[in-house]
């Protein structure tokens, strides 16, 4: 018999993925290009032609068991300095290789931290709706995720009011993933600061220090001029998990970083602790190969523009059908509030060959959620369908 905790897990499963799967049996079926799949965050524009050249670059010059080999397990002391350095022209910051540490992607970062900080029967905290992951990489490490309900009225800014009620002695983290999978949201600078301040209050009443991890694959993908805050201005317990999965359309290659800025309560025992964690963690270190072009590319940008224009292509063919949706500020995801009950909706929806999320896998029933990393044909092919489904409840017009 496998653990209990796995027996749990494997229950919970993944909907996002267990969607993936869906579209593939579907596609066997009627054909790929029958099929629209909006259900997982997989980038489909090219990595910019810098990484490529990159590769081959590398490849070419570097030494094959340079290349290939074992390193700190921290990661290139050179690749480390060059992403410091980059933040600090970004962000004004003074960081430097001794407050990066190089993982696999930033979900292998986020559990690196939460390894290194969680006690059993630690609380982490969560904004609903949330990429429901994180519980699972909470219980991994017998922590317990506490979930803040969505401020639905407040167009899904988190409510600081809301979470100084979660705040227990217990509590080691708060994760905040902006922009925001699922709804797109930007977190203003105003809430984050908001957050900031009943932190801070907290950790003085408890004498306690709360972590606030920054989970940023999405940060570069930002539309309308719209700025993602930085999240070290404004609290000095924050670690930022970031990758470059999105950002440079590389989500297979599993390569990202923590941040442990120096003023963090314990800084030094938490990276250390961190580069510890990612060997035991069976990640070692974060792939050599990728390190290196990485340090290469930090300066490219993801095609924003084309996201902007599938954002504006599905937005505007949604709600032309009669559906409600939150208008993105960032990320590649529409959140559409369902007429019904989400899971009855998503199932009507594969009635059409129409693959969403439902809410609930985000913790927030009600809603769907609509990957439009997909190409802007297949929006435009898929508009028809969406008002087939409105029409079943009455919206279409």
């Amino acid at each position: 018999m496998i653990s209990t905790k796995m027996i749990k897990m494997t229950e919970g499963g993944s909907a996002i993925r267990a969607m993936f799967e869906e579209g593939a049996r579907l596609a066997a079926l009627y054909g790929r290009e029958n099929i629209y799949d909006f259900s997982l965050g997989n980038p489909n524009i090219p990595a910019p032609e810098k990484v490529r050249e990159s590769i081959l670059r590398v490849t070419r010059e570097t030494d094959p068991m340079e290349l290939h080999g074992y390193m700190s397990n921290s990661g290139y002391p050179e690749v480390r300095a060059k992403v410091a350095a980059s933040l600090n022209r970004r962000f004004g910051t003074n960081f430097d290789e001794g407050n990066i540490l190089m993982t696999v992607g930033a979900a292998g970062g986020l559990n690196v931290l939460l390894k290194t900080l969680l006690n059993p029967g630690d609380e982490v905290l969560v904004f609903a709706p949330y990429f429901l992951e994180y519980g699972n990489y909470v219980s991994n490490f017998d922590g317990v995720l506490k979930a803040i309900p969505a401020n639905v009225k407040g167009h899904f800014q988190p409510d600081a009011e809301a979470l100084r009620k979660y705040i227990t002695p217990k509590t080691k983290a708060l994760i905040l993933n902006n922009p925001n999978n699922p709804t797109g949201v930007i977190y203003t600078a105003e809430t984050i600061r908001a957050i900031a301040a009943v932190l801070e209050e907290k950790e003085a009443e408890y004498g306690t220090s709360i972590y606030l991890i920054s989970d940023e694959p999405y940060r570069e993908l930002a539309y309308d001029g719209r700025e993602v805050p930085w999240l070290t201005e404004f609290y000095k317990n924050t670690l930022v998990g970031y990758s470059w999965s999105k950002s440079l359309s590389l989500p297979g290659e599993r390569i990202g970083y923590v941040v442990v800025p120096s003023e963090c309560d314990d800084a030094g025992l938490i990276f250390d602790a961190a580069v510890i964690a990612n060997r035991i963690l069976g990640f070692v270190n974060a792939p050599s190969l990728q390190q290196r072009v990485v340090a290469e590319c930090l300066e490219e940008q993801a095609d924003v523009a084309a996201y902007d224009k599938n954002r504006k292509a599905l937005y505007a063919g949604l709600t032309d059908c009669g559906f409600e949706c939150v208008y993105p500020d960032g990320a590649f995801y529409m959140w559409m509030k369902t007429p019904g009950d989400d899971k009855e909706f998503v199932e009507r929806a594969k009635k059409h060959n129409i693959l969403v999320v439902p809410g609930r896998s985000f913790d927030c029933p009600g809603y769907v959620r609509i990957a439009y990393c997909v190409s802007y044909d297949m929006i435009i092919r898929s508009l028809p369908a969406f008002r087939a489904l409105a029409g079943e409840y009455g919206l279409s017009k």
